[in-house]
């Protein structure tokens, strides 16, 4: 009976493979909801605590968890180096394109209810648009400095 129990135990390997798969099931679990939290931070910054900052710090740490997960491999797969690059570009152009719209329709730079003709809407949609745009910078820099810092270290 002794030797039935043992041969039913996993060894060393079997049981760094056991808790692979469960971190790896768990990543998969979770990964979708903290990405939702992020976007809702994102989305609701401008009513309550949070923006575009927090989000994107929250949108970029689910990326960071899957490399720390599955590997860097696999999780430039996912989000690749172009891609996060266009990311951080193209956030800091929405920043900053909204606040040359608004430089145009002949308000002050990021003066948001110039955007359009009922001001509390041009407001919204304004502070929504920048919330936008941080909320994608951030998540790319911040993915961007855990890939240069995996880089250096599989360097060094």
């Amino acid at each position: 009976m002794n030797k039935h129990v043992n041969q039913m135990e996993p060894g060393p390997a079997g049981a760094e493979q056991d808790r692979d798969i469960i971190k790896k099931t768990v990543t998969k679990l979770l990964i979708p909801f903290i990405q939702l939290f992020g976007l809702y931070v994102i989305a609701h910054g401008e009513l309550g605590p949070g923006g575009g900052f927090q989000g994107g710090v929250i949108l970029g740490v689910s990326v960071i968890v899957y490399c720390l997960v599955f590997g860097l491999k696999e999780g430039q797969k996912r989000m690749s180096i172009k891609t996060n690059d266009l990311l951080v570009s193209s956030g800091a152009l929405i920043y900053g394109g909204i606040g040359v719209l608004a430089l145009i329709l002949g308000g002050n730079y990021l003066e948001y209810r110039a955007l359009l003709p009922d001001p509390k809407l041009g407001s919204h949609y304004g502070i929504l648009g920048i919330e936008i745009g941080v909320g994608m910078t951030v998540a790319a820099v911040m993915i961007t400095l855990f890939y240069e810092t995996v880089r250096r270290d599989d360097n060094d």
